[in-house]
């Protein structure tokens, strides 16, 4: 007997029980479900290739400049910290010192500029960091404030820089925002980056199905490039892997994107008020009366004049919010002459610290609160959305994923391009690209599958309008063509 022969009688010898057998009918639906899935494949393919091809000659230019400035943007956070060393920081003999009350900080700010009208005060909120006082100043641009930076300890001005934004950007990463935004064009650029935007996530699902979709022998293929194959199939292995890995965040850099932009911003905003996903703010009315914007609107002050009345001053109103449990990275909104302080949590990092409350400057009084774990649902998952596209959600580690995907965008763009040219015919002198997928593909699909994804096409259409908008142009084109070739054979 063998050693590897199991003793009769033993548990290793008895008969394994038998998986119980399928009938004839339950194989021969397995087999025919099988093959309808793969028929609607292989009829759709052509279609998703089609489209896939189109889009990705046409739009990756616009892909490509959001994907270099977005790429120049998330870096743009460490370098801030290394251009505007001076302005945010104290030198290192003062870091020892006590801290001055913040009134005094905000009264050397007011003397450095008298002709500027504070707004907001961010303080000192870590070791060596300066306090950034924000005013409305008639030398800086509508949209920004002038933000003065004052050493905590001593009350010098270290500097004074134009700030922007709830996250205030300095001038360097306020240009580079912008030209990710609109190209420096204004509202007329900002279709720019909403169309790429829009047919950023069409583009990343389609090869991703096409990708997944491809027979391969080893499925280890999926996900590593292979390394043995040469020309067109290697360029195709390293676009395909790499897109695979960054198909997800690329998804959700083009849903977040969508949340600014100018059209489809705003139906996405009218869904989310419809679901009840607006975003909370707190109110900071001193008539009881609703206190302004939510937490999109800008970082100055109520609409209102400066606060003529009574007022307790920022020192106290910040001893009351604290009292209340607002702590950490801090910003105090002033009052007007229709509203109270407003002291808000600005720690986006999770998990977050966005608390805020407002304190009536009469008498130091706590009128409202708002705490982030109140939010609704869908206000904080917007939220996240956003600050982790700004890359401010999760710090230096949000940062480097942000650059990470735009590499990636920027080297599945180049491949497919070096794709479409190694596609191209060789014979002759003619500069021509690559063969495009035969027309009439959409002829191969189901009747009921090809009229479900007409219904969804014209529905994502109308609420992504400058998707709709091109995939109409794109027809438009591809039809006029097609009607020119049949004039030429003809």
């Amino acid at each position: 007997m063998s050693l590897d022969t199991p003793a009769p009688g033993s548990r290793e010898d008895r008969p394994s029980p038998e998986p119980p057998l399928t009938t004839e009918t339950e194989q021969q639906a397995a087999a025919e479900q099988e093959a309808a899935t793969g028929s609607r494949w292989s009829a759709l393919r052509p279609l998703v290739l089609r489209l896939h091809f189109y889009a990705g000659l046409l739009i990756a230019p616009l892909l490509l400049v959001a994907a270099v400035s977005g790429l120049l943007y998330a870096l743009s956070f460490q370098a801030e910290k290394i251009v505007y060393r001076q302005e945010l920081t104290v030198p290192d003999g003062d870091r020892s010192r006590a801290l001055l009350p913040l009134s005094d900080q905000v009264a050397a700010a007011r003397e450095a500029r008298p002709d500027a009208t504070v707004t907001a005060v961010w303080p000192s909120s870590e070791r060596g960091a300066t306090t950034r006082v924000l005013m409305d100043a008639p030398d800086v641009e509508e949209g920004k404030s002038l933000a003065v930076f004052v050493n905590p300890h001593t009350g010098e001005i270290r500097g004074e820089l134009p700030s922007y934004g709830s996250s205030g950007a300095l001038p360097l990463r306020t240009w580079l925002d912008e030209l990710h935004r609109d190209l420096h064009l204004g509202d007329a650029g900002r279709h720019y980056s909403e169309l790429a935007a829009s047919w950023l996530w069409v583009v990343a699902l389609g090869g991703l199905a096409l990708w997944i979709g491809r027979r391969r022998t080893a499925r280890r293929a999926l996900f590593v490039p292979d390394r043995k194959a040469k020309g067109r199939r290697r360029t195709l292995s390293l676009h395909g892997t790499v897109g695979l890995w960054a198909a997800v965040g690329l998804v959700l850099l083009s849903a977040t994107g969508l949340t600014w932009s100018r059209y489809a911003g705003e139906n996405i905003g009218a869904v989310q008020d419809q679901l009840g996903g607006a975003t909370p703010a707190v109110s900071a009315s001193l008539d009881g009366a609703s206190g302004g914007g939510g937490e999109h609107a800008g970082h100055g002050g109520g609409t209102g004049g400066a606060h003529q009345g009574a007022d307790v001053g920022i020192d106290r109103a910040l001893a009351a919010a604290r009292t209340a449990g607002i702590d950490g990275p801090l910003a105090v909104t002033l009052p007007t002459d229709a509203t109270g302080y407003v002291v808000k949590e600005t720690d986006t990092t999770f998990p977050v610290r966005l608390d805020s409350v407002a304190v009536n400057p009469a008498d130091g009084r706590v009128m409202d609160e708002l705490r982030f774990a109140d939010y609704p649902v869908l206000a904080k998952l917007t939220r996240f959305g956003i600050d982790a596209h700004m890359g401010v959600f999760l710090g230096l580690a949000n940062q480097l994923a942000l650059a990470a995907l735009a590499l990636a965008l920027i080297l599945v763009i180049v491949w497919g391009y070096r794709m479409w040219w190694q596609r191209r015919p060789t014979r002759g002198r003619a500069l021509t690209g690559g063969r495009p997928v035969p027309r009439g593909t959409w002829r191969r699909v189901p009747p009921a599958l090809l009229f479900a994804l007409a219904a969804l096409t014209v529905l994502i259409g109308w609420f992504v309008p400058l998707l709709g908008i091109s995939l109409a142009a794109f027809l438009v084109v591809d039809l006029a063509l097609g009607a020119a070739a049949r004039s030429r054979r003809a």
